[in-house]
């Protein structure tokens, strides 16, 4: 079995990381810097979809618990 020495183990662990890299671009990183193809296809695929009417037991359909109320101007 031959060992690799020098540059020729460099070369060899830098195309080792290399490939993982670009076999989990497609999969994970490019989906995270642009999900607008993404949620365009859940908005595709939700569109005939009632939440209110599918969600169980009466329960109020999710909303951001951390989204913040406009303050109301009065003029």
């Amino acid at each position: 079995m031959a060992y690799f020495k020098g540059w020729r183990y460099a070369a060899f662990i830098s195309g080792f990381v290399g490939f993982i890299g670009l076999t989990l671009y497609p999969i994970i990183i490019s989906p995270m810097l642009d999900p607008s193809h993404y949620k365009e296809i859940q908005k595709e695929t939700r569109k005939n979809i009632n939440r209110e009417q599918i969600q169980p037991g009466n329960m109020k359909v999710w909303t951001d618990p951390f989204d913040r109320k406009k303050p109301e101007t009065n003029g």
